[in-house]
């Protein structure tokens, strides 16, 4: 049964006070009985419970032992409760998620694959999202004006399909994806997927909310149920409560260091104990939101009081008490076990800086001085940037100004350039009607769009060159080489947006505001003291701008259209099946060193106008990959000319020639980003295995959607074996089968050969997607053969 699309609520419920213009919530003409059992105020489906409990019931009983909320919340949205095998990390789950939700960057290929799929519409609730195209330069109002001219194109394709297809379009401008799921959309006990990485945010409010590839994606529009490995359950038990400078974010910043960058593979982070009574929901989210950084599949925080109050201040007081009377499926037992169990005293957490070049690199406020020097960072910071889709909270521009606040009362201001991102147009409007935006103006920032802006790459940066050595600190949560503005020489730290405004007020690493001084204009030395700042409006929220455009009734006359000469937009051609043959003769296209991240295989920034169009994004495909033989980056030696050349060319050349490659890699190979262009482009210019020390969990699942075969070493040291100048055959493939190695005849130039074994991951339905050349191609199958 198709999803309908039909609001219940409408511009009414956004309608402006004739006193004040103002559009809280709380001024709505409709009362809460109006949206009473509806997952979000914006849709009619009504909220899961009921079929949540009947499915939990079963589990229950099946498992016979306490439960953790993540596994409640998600094995109460099994396909089949009664007979699916649920053992950890082991598993496949066949789910039903809620909703669906998409950004634009990378909705335009997942429209793309739903468009070739034939389907007229989506079956469950989806919404697009224009929060990644919007370049920061000047100021929000001037970028996103660009933003709407440079990119018309790509937004009318957008905005005509969600039309089309009954997805809901947010146009730019509304805010980041995260924030506006958080304030609309995620509820306690709901599964959602998302194509961006940063979808854990949800589990600030007790959703189970999971980034995935396009294709994934694409699976739950359809209406088919959706596979996930069964996830481990990472247990973090808080105890003792926050205060002072302490903030959510140094709860993820020290798990991060705990855990590492890939130490939550294949696991859900369950936060539990009394800890979480000091965390309000948007710093809960703060923590799931960052929990892409350790690879966790997702972050959740059990239902409480503050999901409670979060709900009702953004106009979802029926949701709140649906969750009440829920609450045993939405909190774990006493009992439940746990995989892994990490204790963090609240009492006893210090403020942390992470980085730079890595999130996980983790440092104690009062170590980083010395840290700093003594690995020769640059100590001046040049740009300090609060706010994102992880820290852009009330709550935490309130902070925020009361340090500004502070400052100014001395005669100082921020000695970096300071940028300020708010994370929806809820919060830039509710932050300017309470003074907060013209405060940190007034500090010296500059208030950007509602939008990724520089968290992503989208930053028109001037202030250094490229190459240039210097150091930036902020509130986000990625920090890779090159993450924020294109250059590799730039030292991203990641930490509160507390700390980011302290430090940007000094301009330096080697200032600790909880014990050092600063010189006021009068000469006279003070201390800042700890920040604060509401957790909620207490005048409630202003709605701002009405951004939002419902699916229509009556899509018939909706026509979606891609001009074949477009640049930014390409219809997409299936990918050739596998031809039943062994994969013989293979070429090494690239041999990677260190770090290979989502980032390293398909950059963004500049390149994030190509996310609609495959052939041109190609161009960008390992750019700043390291060449393992020469330490160089995107300059390979093309195997059949002998000349040294940029990556795509001799991928593209290598296909003009029919000769088909793969690449080499080191560990957590496609850590970060959920964009599934990093599996596309290497399909697209003629690759057809990746082979690894071992995978990042999300692009592992994109590589074998798109028909890859993504192999690791079964032997982690064969990777030394492999020469750039190899043949690589890939032996037996006619029995793959789950569990079972593939053998990997290497011949080496010299005339030797070395013969090894590589471990996948597929289960039978993916072998059938590689057979098939791609998930779509046999989700294309299956509906013809029901035809």
């Amino acid at each position: 049964m198709a999803y309908c699309g039909r609001a219940v609520l409408t511009k009414a419920c956004r309608a402006v006070s004739q006193q004040t213009q103002s559009r809280c919530f709380h001024q709505s003409p409709l009362s809460y009985a109006a949206t009473k059992a509806a997952m979000s105020r914006l849709d009619d489906v009504p909220l899961p419970y009921d079929k949540l409990q009947k499915n939990y019931e079963v589990v229950k009983k099946r498992l016979n032992r306490p439960m953790t909320a993540s596994e409640k919340v998600l094995y109460s949205h099994l396909d089949q409760p009664t007979s699916q095998e649920l053992e950890r990390g082991t598993s496949y789950l066949q789910l039903r998620p809620d909703r669906v939700a998409l950004q634009d960057a990378t909705a335009q290929m997942a429209l793309l694959q739903f468009i070739s799929s034939g389907l007229p519409q989506v079956a469950v609730p989806s919404t697009i999202h224009c929060d990644h195209l919007i370049e920061a330069q000047v100021g929000g109002v001037k970028d996103l004006a660009r933003a709407k001219d440079i990119n018309k194109e790509v937004y009318d394709f957008l905005a005509s399909a969600g039309a089309k297809y009954g997805l809901g379009f947010w146009k730019p401008g509304s805010g980041i994806i995260h924030q506006i799921i958080l304030e609309n959309y995620a509820f306690p006990g709901l599964l959602m997927v998302g194509t961006d990485s940063h979808t854990p945010n949800g589990g600030g409010l007790g959703g189970l909310c999971i980034g995935v590839g396009g294709a994934d994606a694409v699976d739950v529009m359809a209406d088919i149920p959706w596979e996930l490995k069964c996830p481990k359950v990472i247990g973090v038990h808080l105890t003792g409560a926050l205060s002072g400078w302490t903030s959510p974010k140094d709860i993820i910043l020290k798990v991060a260091g705990i855990l590492s960058v890939k130490g939550g593979t294949g696991a859900i982070v369950e936060y539990f104990g009394p800890g979480l009574d000091s965390i309000s929901c948007t710093g809960m989210a703060t923590i799931c939101n960052m929990g892409a950084e350790i690879g966790a599949t997702t972050s959740l925080f059990p239902y409480n009081q503050r999901m409670h109050d979060y709900l009702a201040a953004t106009g979802r007081k029926e949701i709140a008490l649906a969750a009440d009377d829920n609450a045993a499926l939405l909190t774990p037992d006493s009992g439940a076990p746990y995989d892994q169990l990490i204790e963090i005293n609240l009492s006893e957490l210090k403020p942390h800086v992470n980085g730079p070049f890595t999130p996980d690199l983790a440092t104690p406020i009062d170590e980083l001085a010395e840290t700093a020097k003594k690995n020769g960072w640059p100590l001046d910071i040049k740009v300090g940037l609060i706010g994102s889709c992880t820290n852009s909270s009330y709550e935490d521009m309130g902070r925020c100004a009361s340090l500004a606040k502070q400052a100014m009362d001395h005669g100082l201001k921020a000695k970096s350039t300071f940028n300020v991102t708010p994370g929806s147009e809820q919060i830039r409007a509710t932050i300017e009607r309470d003074g907060i935006a013209e405060t940190l103006r007034e500090f010296g920032g500059t208030v950007l769009a509602n939008a990724c802006g520089p968290c992503i790459g989208q930053w028109d940066r001037k202030d250094v060159k490229k190459g240039e050595k210097n150091t930036i600190v902020t509130s986000y949560n990625r920090n890779f080489t090159g993450r924020n503005d294109a250059n590799a020489a730039t030292h991203a730290f990641v930490t509160s947006p507390e700390l980011t405004t302290a430090l940007s007020l000094a301009g330096t690493l080697t200032f600790n505001p909880l014990t050092d001084s600063l010189t006021g204009a009068d000469g006279k030395e003070f201390k800042l003291a700890a920040p604060n700042g509401d957790e909620l409006p207490s005048r409630g929220f202003d709605a701002g701008e009405d951004t939002y455009q419902h699916p229509p009734a009556d899509n018939a006359a909706v026509k979606v259209v891609v001009d074949p000469e477009s640049k930014r937009l390409q219809l997409l051609e299936p990918f050739q099946p596998w031809d039943g043959k062994d994969l013989d003769d293979l070429t090494i296209l690239l041999k990677v060193k260190g770090k290979c991240t989502t980032d390293h295989i398909s950059a963004a920034g500049p390149w994030l106008k190509f996310r609609g169009h495959l052939d041109n994004i190609s161009n960008n495909m390992f750019l700043t990959a390291v060449n393992a033989d020469t330490g160089e980056m995107n300059a390979v030696k093309n195997q059949v000319t002998g000349e040294v050349g940029p990556v795509p060319a001799t991928a593209r050349d290598y296909k003009a020639r029919g000769i088909s490659w793969v690449v080499v890699g080191d560990e957590n190979y496609g850590e970060g980003s959920s964009r599934e262009h990093a599996a596309l482009e290497p399909r697209h210019l003629g690759g057809r295995a990746i082979i690894v020390k071992s995978f990042a969990r999300i692009h592992e699942t994109n590589l074998k959607k798109q028909g890859m075969l993504p192999l690791t070493f079964s032997n982690a040291a064969d990777y030394d074996k492999v020469r750039s100048d190899d043949k690589l055959s890939l032996k037996g493939l006619k029995d793959l089968a789950p569990g079972k190695p593939v053998e990997c005849v290497l011949k080496h130039a010299d005339g030797s050969t070395d013969t090894i074994q590589l471990q996948h991951s597929m289960n039978n339905q993916q072998i059938e997607w590689f057979k098939a050349g791609s998930a779509l191609n046999k989700m294309r199958q299956q509906s013809v053969e029901r035809c």
